[in-house]
């Protein structure tokens, strides 16, 4: 599963990835880097879980999702998200975004908030044993989110029609809301009980 030493590998990639997009050491710096991070890869390449890491079981029966985009532990791209999940059903994450998330000059890229809310908002609609899947997803782009500021991403259902949920949220900073979201979110049938 994932372990001190795989937290710590996935915080050195992230500082990794950030320190590739803002370096300005010369050019053979950057080779020589390269050069070390090639050997790394190959190193970690000996044994490698065939496909994706997609969700793995812990010892106490957990399901936990090492590899997702938006929350894995093991994924460096992934911020990651902590959701945490309120008495009363709502859901959210404090989080700030670096460098690797940049769209316009200075503020994150609006695919990366579209990315969060949906992981949010579909939190919402999760329930032990019956995952539930993005139907629609619409968002309303208030302003920019800026980079390097806290911020918060959180959701609440608004109500629930049979299979599907219908749940709103927004992405916020220390100066109010950046983006506005509203999603259905169904249970697939195979999940039902």
């Amino acid at each position: 599963m994932s372990s001190d030493a795989h937290e710590r590998l996935t915080a050195s990639v992230r500082r990794l990835i950030d320190a590739t997009i803002r370096t300005e050491v010369d050019l053979a710096a950057i080779a020589d880097a390269a050069d070390t991070i090639d050997a790394a890869t190959a190193r970690l390449s000996n044994s490698l879980l065939p496909g994706s890491f997609g969700v793995q079981t812990t010892p106490d029966g957990r399901s936990i999702a090492l590899g997702n985009v938006v929350i894995g532990g093991r994924n460096p791209i992934a911020p990651p998200l902590v959701v945490d999940h309120d008495a009363d059903g709502a859901v959210h994450t404090d989080f700030v975004l670096g460098a690797a998330y940049e769209g316009p000059p200075g503020h994150v890229h609006g695919g990366i908030c579209a990315l969060i809310l949906d992981h949010v908002l579909g939190a919402t609609a999760h329930k032990p044993d019956q995952p539930a899947v993005t139907g629609t997803l619409t968002l309303r782009y208030v302003r920019g989110t800026r980079l390097g500021r806290r911020l918060r991403a959180q959701a609440q259902v608004d109500r629930i029609d049979g299979t599907k949920t219908f749940a709103v949220g927004s992405i916020t900073d220390s100066d109010g809301v950046t983006v506005e979201a509203e999603g259905i979110f169904i249970h697939p049938r195979s999940t039902r009980p």
